[in-house]
């Protein structure tokens, strides 16, 4: 809640009575449980309470009126009642300030009653994402591809004989409210030490936990709840799924890292083994779900994965939800040369066999003056917007800034500009109860 102590302009003991904070219920019944031992306890040593009440209030009525009485009576109970009950609970919180507790208090009710999200996707994309709409609700899904075999997360893959950790560390992290400090504890490298050499300390973290807890879907939980995360992450499966990527020229490309390294254009990609189970979560979550979002991600060994799984592609089809795919803006070397935003689109529908897949896609219309160099020597270009192609699939394109802005010509997405462009569709589709876009 953003000014929380300029915006509103009232007591500071009055905070507590705004309205969503769910707290003057309890101070209502806290109070009358109180009338009622009280009553009781007189009645038990014979003071004969209500006798001597009504005596009382029969004298003074003589004089004052009793409306008066009774309204002042009520008042400066409720006033003592309230000013112990809260300084009790802000002495056993420590002190902590009133406006903090207020706010944050505030905030998680707010969020709580968002719209529950589902985000499938992997790698930096999914955790961008996720970092921004943490700020729209806590009720969040982020379902994460278990294809990499690279770096850190494959060779505990090998050793371990565990689903790669990387990205499901980028998630967690990303959806943590004290994200600084996670974030730089999560994503720690070791940069000397046998065997601990380009480990991340997230990693070991969820392997170690992943041992304990006897699989990666408890370890997560686990995580989670230490790191008070908003939402929750899902492996799409617990199959020890790899990627093969068949290329145009007829080459077999076996594993996530490899895949990009081929230089070659690719025809289809599967998984090994061929079919994997997905977590039972994952598909509940969707069922669930009031918006659906892919992307974005490497197309093919990021969000492509997730699909891969039949369940999953089966699930989004048939959800009620509405759905959105965040197209990347600069095409990827080695995966999407020269592709545009429907050949993003098309890859996605042939691989979840279905041209129902999403309603709409959501792209970038604003890039830096002048790209950075690094972009035109990895043979990386702005991904186009071939907006006829795009109608042809039977989607609508909705377009916006979603870029950071940098004086270095660099092109990342926003995770705050993402998440606010997601959610202005997903509520104006809400309430045009048609698709926004063009």
């Amino acid at each position: 809640m953003k000014n929380f102590k300029n915006s509103i302009k009232m007591p500071e003991d009055a905070g507590w009575l705004i309205p969503g904070l769910q707290v003057k219920r309890w101070f209502a019944l806290i109070l009358l449980g109180t009338i009622f031992m009280t009553l009781g306890f007189m009645i038990l040593i014979d003071v004969r309470p209500v006798f001597y009440m009504m005596e009382f209030v029969r004298k003074i009525a003589m004089k004052v009126s009793s409306g008066w009485i009774a309204f002042s009576v009520v008042m400066f109970g409720a006033a003592v009642f309230f000013k112990g009950w809260k300084e009790t609970n802000l002495s056993m919180l420590g002190g902590i300030d009133n406006n903090t507790v207020l706010e944050s208090l505030y905030r998680k009710r707010k969020l709580n009653r968002g719209p529950k999200i589902v985000a499938i996707g992997g790698g930096t994309g999914l955790s961008m994402l996720l970092k921004g709409i943490k700020h729209i609700t806590n009720n969040i899904t982020a379902v994460v591809t278990v294809g990499d075999d690279g770096g850190s997360s494959g060779r505990l893959r090998e050793e371990m004989g565990i689903l790669p950790p990387g990205d499901i560390r980028n998630c967690i992290a990303a959806l943590a409210d004290d994200e600084d400090l996670v974030t730089k504890l999560f994503q720690y490298r070791f940069k000397s030490g046998e065997g601990l050499e380009g480990h991340s300390f997230g990693n070991l973290f969820l392997t170690a936990l992943c041992s304990i807890t006897g699989n990666m879907v408890r370890a997560v939980q686990e995580s989670s709840n230490v790191l008070s995360i908003r939402g929750r992450v899902l492996p799409a499966t617990l199959d020890d799924m790899k990627l093969v990527a068949e290329m145009e020229d007829g080459r077999i490309i076996h594993g996530e890292s490899t895949i990009p390294e081929a230089h070659g254009k690719i025809k289809r990609l599967f998984t090994d083994p061929k079919k994997c189970t997905a977590l039972k979560d994952v598909i509940d979550a969707i069922k669930d779900a009031d918006l659906i979002i892919l992307g974005p991600g490497s197309l093919y060994t990021s969000v492509t994965p997730n699909l891969l799984v039949p369940e999953i592609s089966e699930a989004i089809v048939k959800s009620k939800a509405k759905k959105i795919y965040v197209c990347n803006i600069m095409t990827q070397p080695g995966e999407t040369d020269n592709y545009t935003v429907s050949d993003h689109i098309g890859a996605l529908m042939r691989h979840a066999n279905t041209k129902h897949l999403v309603d709409a896609v959501l792209v970038n219309n604003f890039l830096p003056a002048k790209l950075s160099e690094k972009y035109e020597k990895a043979g990386s270009i702005p991904v186009k917007l071939d907006k006829e192609n795009v109608k042809k699939l039977g989607l609508k394109f909705y377009a916006n800034k979603l870029i950071e802005d940098d004086k270095n010509g660099l092109v990342r997405h926003s995770s705050h500009r993402v998440a606010r462009a997601i959610y202005y569709w997903y509520r104006k589709t809400q309430k045009n109860g048609k698709i926004f876009g063009v």
